[in-house]
């Protein structure tokens, strides 16, 4: 393959290259053509088949290796063949031509266009997959845009071959005409520049954005014939009715008050959604009391001979409730209605992509009029359908914190965050756990290594992690609780007490309109770029919406939301998911920002691979946790980062730096020109840059500046 390529390479560099050395150009002129017509005309006369070949070969090859005169030969076709054979010849010659340039350029160059910029590139060709051939046709209808440049580039992209050659062929039939109409009238014309004045210029440009301007009436007309069957209101109640008041509903609210808008909020159970009441903020609160048992368990790697703690696993839980309360008043009805929100506790229910019918808790009704919807009503456990599961009975993310007594054996199931957070927890606070995964390792989204050095550290708490078993059947026998998984096509049975569902989250769609409205869905609310369903004045936002399940998405996502949602048409922004972290609060903690070697692989990114061991950090190693890993991964031969996984004490902190690095562009060269303090847990950022750095010293140039050193000693 790079045979190939540098074949034809060097055969398109001599053919260039001879194309100037021997000055050719000089005959691609308009005066050269004036004077050579009749000659050329008599030719034809006398070879006509001949004349047709080789004029169609030599225009193919010009376009082909975008030797500059093609508007020349396209005036020639014209004298020589006619209007209507001169436009056949010439359409279909440019168009096979541009198509081998098209080829060409993406032989030669994607390879190395996709090592170097692979994530923009695939950003590039969904974009193409989806409208490619409609901006090739408005570029190709404008001939000031230079063709040559359209082949190369768009050979770089994943446009299909046939969609490139045909609408390349219909795009550029408009310029070919007057082009060979022109030829036509050869003797008349005094220069190049004559053919297009600027009233033709100014038509083909017209030509070239009246498919965006018919673009923009087509989503109209597919605007009204959405909205076709609802009749809409002569003035609005609110600018915005957000449903829902977890992360994506609250900051919807919170920035359509801010720009002065009129808006409702309407949450039908507890304002701060899963998050403040069952996710996050309970779970890190349980988390946090287990770690503490946990360094009293570890005393002796502090110099303490021994230590204990009492306690009462319900004052623990106790607990948990009581930071949920402190932490209440942020995401208050009070606050938000102080901030100019209209808060409602109740249900709503959408009855026209204009209509919000709201019950109260009260049972009182009111229907508001509003220009625009954000649907942000969230997701929950899912829970699945293994038989005999309700009748053994089971907890899940959003009714463990109800528990006041201990489980003795808990069973959980998953291996992802929720689950895997929860197994630790609950295994520190003395439960017995066994955690069972039907993948072969926990935590799938992350690297194996780093999923080995967790599950690593839970057998060595005591928990028994289960891989490659499926839950299969729940059952009492004699009074107990017994789990059946199988196992390698054998029934293992797995005694428990209590079971925590941790497989998943659904997300919430029914029970406020989307049915009757007919808003598509599927595993989450189908919404496009610009967090729009099929209806363009309804939003949604957060887990309801997807892709990503995390309360720090949910509120990026309100950002879009509420500004399309109140500027549109006048402005509106495609939602960025460029640089996610996430972090998963088990112990080792587990952050992570852009591609791991998993998603890198599976994408075909090339990359490279920088690591640096935490055990050999001074403030870790004080601090008795000298474990864990950085593994970044750059660019081949680039200090460009395409992502970073941290394994270890206080990761999800750790990671911010480079979030704002891959966020603002910053290499790892000025990660490790900036200083960080000592001892600090975040030097391990610093030193992991100068791992890739020392792997790219310039090793040629050291030798020499070695034997400088040596003779500068004399």
């Amino acid at each position: 393959m790079q045979f190939r390529k540098l074949a034809l390479a060097l055969t398109i560099g001599l053919a260039i290259a001879g194309f100037f050395v021997f000055d050719l150009g000089q005959y691609l002129n308009l005066q050269t053509l004036k004077a050579q017509q009749a000659a050329i005309q008599s030719f034809q006369a006398n070879n006509p088949l001949l004349s047709v070949a080789a004029y169609f070969i030599l225009y193919v090859i010009a376009t082909a290796l975008s030797f500059p005169g093609a508007a020349l030969l396209t005036l020639a076709g014209g004298a020589v063949f006619g209007l209507l054979w001169g436009t056949v010849i010439v359409s279909f010659a440019s168009t096979i031509g541009a198509t081998l340039a098209f080829l060409m350029s993406r032989f030669l160059l994607r390879d190395w266009v996709s090592r170097r910029f692979g994530q923009r590139l695939a950003a590039i060709d969904e974009g193409v997959r989806r409208e490619g051939g409609f901006y090739l046709f408005t570029l190709r209808l404008v001939p000031a845009f230079p063709f040559f440049l359209v082949n190369l580039l768009l050979g770089l992209t994943a446009m299909k071959t046939w969609t490139y050659f045909w609408v390349s062929q219909l795009g550029m039939l408009a310029g070919t005409v007057v082009y060979v109409n022109a030829g036509t009238q050869l003797a008349r014309l005094d220069s190049l520049s004559g053919i297009l004045s600027p009233a033709l210029l100014g038509s083909f440009i017209l030509l070239g954005i009246f498919p965006l301007i018919a673009r923009k009436l087509v989503e109209i007309v597919r605007m009204n014939k959405v909205f076709a069957n609802w009749k809409k209101p002569a003035r609005f109640d609110r600018n915005l009715v957000v449903i829902g008041g977890g992360s994506a509903g609250l900051v919807t609210s919170y920035i359509a008050a801010a720009v002065k808008a009129k808006v409702t909020l309407v949450e039908k159970h507890k304002l701060g959604g899963d998050c403040l009441n069952t996710g996050c903020v309970p779970s890190k609160a349980l988390i946090r009391s287990a770690k503490f048992l946990s360094h009293v368990t570890r005393s002796q790697e502090f110099g303490i001979a021994s230590a204990s703690a009492e306690f009462e696993f319900s004052d623990v839980m106790q607990r948990v409730q009581a930071v949920i309360k402190t932490v209440e008043p942020h995401d208050s009805a009070e606050r938000y209605t102080e901030l100019g929100v209209d808060v409602v506790r109740g249900s709503a229910r959408i009855v026209s992509p204009w209509e919000v019918d709201i019950t109260r808790e009260d049972g009182s009704t009111q229907r508001l009029t509003t220009r625009s919807i954000v649907i942000a009503t969230g997701a929950r456990p899912f829970v699945p359908p293994i038989p005999g599961i309700e009748e053994v009975g089971y907890l899940t993310s959003d009714n463990v914190w109800n528990l006041r007594e201990l489980p003795k054996r808990l069973v959980v199931l998953g291996g992802g965050p929720i689950g895997s957070e929860l197994t630790q927890a609950f295994a520190r606070l003395g439960a017995q756990v066994t955690q069972v995964e039907m993948a072969p390792r926990i935590m799938m989204r992350e690297d194996p290594e780093v999923s080995e050095l967790v599950a690593e550290r839970f057998r060595a708490e005591g928990i028994d992690v289960l891989l490659n078993h499926r839950a299969k059947q729940f059952i009492i026998d004699n009074g107990e609780k017994i789990l059946i998984a199988e196992n390698e096509g054998q029934d293992v049975r797995i005694p428990f007490d209590a079971v925590l569902v941790a497989v998943g989250r659904a997300a919430n769609l029914t029970g406020f309109g989307l049915e009757e409205l007919g808003i598509p869905t599927g595993r989450t609310v189908d919404t496009n770029e610009f967090l729009q369903t099929n209806y363009p004045n309804i939003y949604a936002a957060g887990d309801v919406a997807g892709p990503f399940q995390f309360t720090h998405t949910a509120a990026h996502q309100a950002w879009y939301a509420a500004v399309n949602a109140l500027f549109d048409p006048f402005r509106k922004f495609k939602a960025d998911y460029s640089v996610i972290p996430w972090a998963t609060f088990v112990e080792p903690e587990v952050a992570r920002v852009g591609l791991n070697e998993l998603e890198a692989k599976e994408k075909g990114i090339p990359y490279e691979v920088t690591t640096y061991g935490i055990d050999d950090l001074d403030r870790a190693i004080a601090d008795s946790e000298a474990h864990g890993l950085l593994k970044v991964l750059t660019v081949p031969g680039k200090d460009k980062i395409l992502g970073i996984t941290i394994v270890g004490e206080h990761a999800g902190d750790l990671i911010a730096e480079y979030v704002l690095a891959m966020k603002q562009g910053i290499g790892l060269n000025k990660i490790l020109g900036t200083i960080h303090i000592y001892p600090t847990l975040a030097e391990a950022n610093k030193y992991v840059a100068g791992n890739w750095k020392k792997a790219h010293a310039p090793q040629k140039l050291l030798v020499w500046v070695e034997r400088f050193h040596a003779w500068r000693r004399g």
